[in-house]
């Protein structure tokens, strides 16, 4: 559905965006509970439980569909992205710059993060050399660190591909259900609310230290900043494609290069300023948004199928 002044004319499912919250927050927090009854994200599980994780968001959507039936049967595939692709040049333009503008983004925020003084880069890469030679039983043969970081950096494209079939676990119900079911409420407050619940969504993991390193409320509080920032840009790229695949590898893109700066330093970063997630990455992509709101790209948005709940059918007299 066109939105007219920011708006479209049905009302938010709010039980069943409710309902959708709970299960995925509540999977969420069942699946990470192993780390919490063990050691963490030291627990061998850890590598395995992450990925599941990323299901939670997919499996609520499932219940909210087939359960309360929001959307109804027959216009699911439209209301949830995933066909049909039209108008399908602009969704394909849309899938490239999702495979391979989040990389830049993130790149150009590392060099933000050292003119900040956030970080100090360090060429030679020999912090990251140190830090792979530690991580290998002693002996190990290595090549030149040079050609390591080359290999991580070319491969990027590649794994964000592969990332994104975990991340289609997310993005089903992130931009998927849950942005078009808040649409309704307006685009900006659906792109908002969705990014903060996409955010505290993460708390299991970032309450045992994962991305941020802390162990507080304020590691949550950055990660829901940054899903929101970024929440954002990737609910831009569902309402302009009326898909939800550009998002999914935008996702995956996101993942695959989220670890650049770690060649890069010349010290141990903290992610809070200087990664993705935290500060830098919020400078880089809030100046993207702003040149999208500028050229008016929030205001050419396809229809959508609207958040409608089945009904029985009535019997005939």
């Amino acid at each position: 559905m066109t939105a007219v002044g920011g708006r479209t004319s049905r009302a938010v499912p709010w039980a069943a965006v409710i309902v959708f919250v709970v299960v995925a927050c509540g999977l969420a927090w069942l699946v990470a509970l192993p780390l919490w009854l063990g050691d963490g994200l030291a627990e061998p599980v850890a590598g395995l439980l992450l990925p599941v994780m990323m299901l939670t968001p997919a499996a609520a959507t499932l219940v909210v569909a087939l359960v309360m039936r929001v959307p109804s049967r027959g216009e699911r595939a439209r209301f949830l992205g995933l066909w049909p692709l039209r108008p399908a040049r602009r969704v394909v333009w849309l899938m490239v710059a999702a495979w391979l503008v989040p990389p830049a983004l993130i790149a150009l925020g590392i060099l933000v993060s050292a003119a900040l003084g956030f970080v100090r880069l360090d060429l030679t890469f020999g912090a990251f050399a140190t830090e792979l030679r530690d991580a290998l039983p002693p002996g190990t043969p290595l090549p030149p660190v040079e050609v390591v970081v080359v290999a991580q950096v070319a491969m990027i494209p590649i794994a964000a591909l592969v990332n994104a079939v975990p991340a289609f676990g997310e993005e089903l119900g992130w931009r998927g259900w849950l942005l078009p079911a808040l649409r309704p409420c307006g685009t900006w407050p659906a792109l908002i609310l969705s990014g903060a619940i996409w955010g505290v969504w993460h708390s299991p993991v970032i309450l045992l230290g994962y991305n941020f390193g802390r162990t507080d409320v304020s590691g949550v509080l950055l990660m829901t900043g940054g899903c929101v920032v970024w929440g954002i840009l990737l609910g831009w790229l569902r309402l302009r494609s009326a898909s939800v695949w550009p998002a999914v590898i935008a996702h995956g893109s996101l993942n695959a290069a989220g670890g650049l700066i770690v060649l890069f330093a010349a010290a141990k970063p903290d992610l809070a300023l200087a990664g993705p997630l935290g500060i830098a990455g919020w400078i880089v992509v809030v100046a993207v948004i702003a040149v999208l709101v500028v050229t008016g790209q929030f205001r050419r948005q396809p229809e959508l199928a609207p958040p409608r709940a089945a009904h029985p059918a009535t019997p005939s007299p």
